[in-house]
């Protein structure tokens, strides 16, 4: 059922768009190669995805800094294969990562047909938790950056999704009221949330999720966002 007097559309990036599991572990594969680290990707991915999303949980909350998630994530994975990793090539792995990860830029089936059928009819934002000096380059990287009018990331406001702050300063920028907006994102607590508690409609992307609340939309392909928008 479409969704009435939407005007403007607020996506997530990361595993919304960009599909950040498939180029983080092209970035992981090439930053191994370069460093001479002999290792089992697959082994070590299958720890550092869950490590990852935990460490980005505290991030949100506010209970570890930038610093401490780029090192923390590396290092418990590290610990959690028995492969030993000095202190000094962590950091330089972790600088590495961030240095290279923008340059693959994978997308979720059909980012760009959707975008292309969404963006003659409203104006299309970002609200990201990531890092800015990332989320950019990811952008201009898989050519979508043309489609967005405003891109806000938790950086510039000083809170992280699901803080209202960074809803409400999208919001701003945008120059739109709150129930002429949705959000469309993967994560149900920073994303879905984060907009419904502050008057704003939203859509969850990702497999379908029997624990949602039957009120929630959902879709598992961005094509699916026709039958709302």
């Amino acid at each position: 059922m479409k969704i009435k007097n939407i005007t403007d559309i607020f996506f997530d990036l990361d595993h919304t768009l960009w599909d950040f599991d498939k180029n983080s572990a092209l970035t992981f594969d090439k930053i191994f190669k370069q460093n001479n680290i002999e290792i089992n990707l697959k082994e070590f991915l299958s720890y550092y995805e869950p490590i990852n999303l935990n460490y980005w949980k505290l991030y949100r909350e506010e209970r570890i800094n930038k610093e401490s998630l780029r090192f923390g994530r590396l290092n418990d994975a590290f610990t959690a294969i028995n492969f030993t990793v000095e202190k000094h090539l962590i950091n330089k792995l972790s600088e590495d990562y961030i240095m290279h990860l923008s340059s693959f830029n994978h997308l979720f089936e059909n980012t760009f047909e959707i975008l292309e059928y969404l963006n003659p009819m409203y104006n299309l934002h970002i609200i990201t938790n990531g890092f800015s000096e990332v989320q950019h380059g990811k952008l201009t990287n898989s050519n979508i950056d043309h489609y967005f009018e405003t891109v806000t990331n938790s950086e510039m406001v000083g809170v992280k999704k699901p803080n209202p702050k960074i809803f409400n300063h999208a919001l701003k920028v945008a120059n739109v009221n709150v129930d002429q907006s949705i959000m469309i994102g993967d994560n149900y607590e920073a994303d879905v949330l984060g907009a419904l508690n502050i008057g704003m409609d939203a859509i969850f992307f990702g497999t379908y999720n029997d624990k949602l609340e039957a009120t929630v939309k959902q879709i598992d392909n961005l094509i699916h966002l026709k039958k709302y928008l």
